[in-house]
């Protein structure tokens, strides 16, 4: 047995960190607001920068920026210091991160944003740190306890400094009003991605819909679905759907040579619209619960209305092909 009880190891731990985050509110200061206003007005990229464990929350913050349309990358100190300062342009802004702030690979780095004029946000806990003396924009970090058995390692320390960088994130996501729609621009794939999907990004809509007219012969409307291979056509009447004519209704109807059948009773009268705002994976469980590869789009408010008017037809095959399940 086990002398040693990790689940009360654990939560002791995660009780540290919890207790020492709520330190971070003292950063929250007009510093950390020219920060938000700086990266927003910034006419290069911003560059996030750090060593070690500082280094990973960099990465971290820097892909969580391009995430959501702010132009980001990271810089690695040490390599900056062998031909990358070349990099930074005057228009960029230097995030750095480092809870000493006086880390020596931040050095030359530091002394070159200093040269040429380039904007530093500096992020650390040491005011008199070589980090804030270098920078333009100083954000202190509250001294913390770390949650460790030494008290040594980086374990509360790190995780104010991400969240200080996710803190900034946010309030600049706020500041340009950033949304889903611009999310989902930005990741299209992955399960995020995949989640906000919407029937009005994968619908056919405009000249790509196949429309007959309710009087068209049995033969126009088989042409036409065969053109446009999406297994059906929609049956128009004074320019609202009066109903769809599938694939297998139509080659029927002319392999028993009833080419004279009215389209009006073979048609399929009231077909299954969906919202264009709905999501692409709620289009997929009407599908499967109805066992139909189609169904008709329409606007919200239009969604109720008994003459419903045509934005597009959502097949299964492009719900598919986006991967959702």
């Amino acid at each position: 047995m086990n002398k040693y009880n990790y689940i009360k190891l654990a939560k002791k731990s995660a009780g540290k960190q919890i207790s020492e985050l709520k330190k971070i509110n003292k950063i929250f200061n007009s510093s950390f607001s020219k920060a938000v206003e700086s990266i927003y007005n910034c006419k290069g990229k911003v560059i996030c920068s750090g060593v070690g464990k500082s280094g990973l929350i960099g990465r971290k913050i820097s892909a969580t920026l391009s995430s959501v349309g702010v132009s980001s990358f990271f810089l690695n100190p040490s390599e900056a210091n062998h031909g990358d300062l070349g990099q930074i342009d005057k228009k960029d802004i230097l995030l750095v991160f480092s809870y000493s702030g006086n880390t020596v690979e931040l050095s030359n780095m530091l002394k070159y944003a200093n040269r040429y004029n380039i904007k530093i946000i500096g992020i650390a806990s040491n005011a008199n740190s070589i980090l804030l003396k270098a920078s333009d924009i100083k954000i202190l970090i509250p001294k913390v306890q770390e949650a460790d058995p030494t008290g040594m390692v980086p374990t509360s320390s790190t995780s104010i400094t991400l969240l200080i960088g996710d803190c900034l994130a946010v309030a600049l996501m706020n500041k340009i009003k950033f949304s889903k729609e611009r999310f989902k621009v930005f990741h299209p794939g992955g399960n995020i991605g995949q989640a906000l999907l919407l029937v009005k990004d994968i619908m056919v809509s405009g000249s790509k819909i196949p429309k007959i007219k309710i009087n068209s012969s049995i033969r126009e409307a088989s042409s036409k679905i065969t053109k446009y291979k999406l297994g059906l056509a929609i049956v128009m009447k004074n320019n609202v759907v009066a109903g769809i004519l599938t694939d297998g209704d139509a080659r029927r109807s002319l392999r028993y040579n009833l080419k004279s059948q009215n389209i009006k009773k073979i048609m399929t009268s009231n077909p299954i619209f969906i919202s264009e705002n709905s999501s692409a994976s709620k289009a997929l469980g009407i599908m499967n619960k109805k066992k139909i590869t189609s169904l008709l789009v329409t606007s919200e408010k239009n969604l109720n209305s008994k003459s419903k008017k045509l934005r597009g037809i959502v097949h299964i095959h492009s719900i598919l092909q986006f991967g959702i399940k």
